[in-house]
């Protein structure tokens, strides 16, 4: 049964009545996304360790090493990486946005999969012994990254039927996280020392460019576009018409909130729970693994986080719920950092509570975005505008990771609050306000629920 068949049967319930295609099309997407963010969040994982090793010659002295000095040097070069990556991630997705509108969805996916794939790998090579060459193979991944998200959402979007898209699109999103559950997975096994390997391991997506290439063909939407001659990927388009640039301005600060919070304040709980951990006197083979077990915990929650944005977002309507997700969001960021701030060698015990409840509220918004942000924009400009929002965003965004990072290690050397995970609870709580844009976005932005993708 084709989607446009069940388009015309209300009694079905959106994962009902639809033909093998939609199913294959969205468990590729699904997969190319999922090992995306596993690439994503090995970075998270191993990033103190593996800046730590890469900087100890510089913190060296008559043979002994600065601690105090490497850890917040570790910090502070690990907020600016972080920044690089969120800046590649801008970067490929305006390229390959553009390019998932005139070159195809599929070829597009594709490509970004290899690069992405390739860099991760790279980033584990034995040449790479300074933190600019790491951050040049970070900010090459991001690059792979950016473009990747925008055309498997277009992807899924034109293939599925109306009733089922919002859900589809959703569950794509809630996929995610269980990339992020096999970074922990695999930083649990291997323990966050041995990044090299963990970098190597994420360069095995390639190999799903294979089925992609067997099993997935452009959208009809898509061929009809291009065949009634419109200009495919103009991106001028969204900032000189009145609708479409009001969707672009929403969508932008709607998306500098959710990632910007995200990565400059969520993803940094590993470094948080590591430091109170090691402050505690916890062996460090046990601070690996407890570190990616509540890395673990956090993407288990947001798992269902994802999926409940969708499901509520489908019961009542998008702006609805993104207004209580990013307040939800807010309140869980500030409840996890003081709260497992200064518990110690207590510390796993309280961030294993607490990530699960972070997780649900913070990766809640990104399955908005991925719901929300195809139903903005045309047919002709879809990847376009999807990969244009969600990565300018990070451009903007990109300074939260850096203010943070840098807080933080100020915070340290000025003394007095290493206990509440080296000034990161305090650094967490002013740069959060980056929520306020959100708020702002949401409020600007029009209401989709019900209506069909724009021609």
């Amino acid at each position: 049964m084709s989607a446009a068949v069940t388009e015309n049967s209300p009694n079905l319930r959106w994962f009902q009545g639809l033909d093998r295609y939609c199913w294959v099309v969205l468990t590729i997407a699904a997969l190319g996304w999922l090992f995306d963010t596993m690439d994503q969040n090995i970075w998270n994982l191993v990033r103190t360790p593996s800046l730590e090793a890469l900087l100890s010659s510089e913190h060296t002295v008559g043979g002994v090493i600065d601690k105090i000095g490497l850890t917040a040097d570790a910090k502070a070069k690990g907020g600016i990486i972080t920044a690089i990556f969120l800046i590649g991630w801008s970067v490929g997705g305006f390229i390959f946005g553009i390019l998932g509108d005139r070159l195809g969805r599929t070829g597009t996916m594709m490509l970004t999969i290899l690069i992405y794939a390739l860099f991760t790998g790279l980033s584990g090579a034995p040449f790479v012994q300074e933190w600019k060459l790491y951050a040049f193979m970070r900010f090459m991944t991001a690059v792979g990254v950016g473009g990747e998200w925008a055309a498997g959402a277009a992807l899924v979007a034109e293939v599925f039927p109306n009733r089922s898209r919002p859900m589809a699109l959703g569950l794509l999103q809630a996929l995610s996280a269980v990339g992020n559950m096999m970074a922990s997975g695999i930083t649990l096994g291997i323990g966050t020392d041995n990044w090299r390997i963990a970098y190597f391991i994420g360069a095995v997506p390639a190999l799903l460019v294979l089925w992609i290439r067997r099993s997935v063909k452009e959208p009809e939407q898509w061929h009809e576009a291009k065949s009634l001659g419109a200009e495919m990927g103009n991106i001028s388009e969204l900032f000189t018409h009145p609708v479409l640039r009001r969707n672009t301005i929403a969508a932008m600060l709607m998306a500098t909130a959710g990632v910007g919070a995200l990565w400059g304040v969520g993803f940094f709980s590993t470094d948080l729970v590591r430091a109170e951990l090691t402050t505690g006197g916890v062996a460090k083979t046990t601070v690996s693994s407890q570190v990616s077990l509540m890395f673990l915990l956090q993407n288990l929650g947001a798992f269902f986080g994802m999926l409940g944005f969708a499901a509520l977002s489908e019961r009542t309507n998008r702006k609805t719920a993104f207004y209580l997700f990013f307040a939800l969001a807010w309140a869980s960021v500030l409840l996890f950092f003081w709260g497992v701030g200064g518990k110690g060698a207590d510390a796993f015990r309280w961030a294993a509570y607490l990530a699960p409840i972070m997780g649900f509220c913070t990766l809640g918004p990104l399955s908005g975005f991925t719901i929300y942000f195809p139903e903005l924009f045309p047919t002709r400009l879809r990847t376009t505008g999807c990969g244009f929002c969600y990565n300018a965003a990070r451009v903007l965004a990109a300074f939260a990771p850096f203010t943070l990072g840098g807080l933080s290690a100020h915070f340290v050397k000025q003394g007095g609050v290493a206990a509440t995970g080296g000034g990161l609870a305090l650094a967490g709580t002013l740069v959060i306000f980056i929520y306020i844009l959100g708020f702002i976005g949401t409020a600007m932005g029009p209401e989709t629920k019900g209506k069909p993708l724009p021609a």
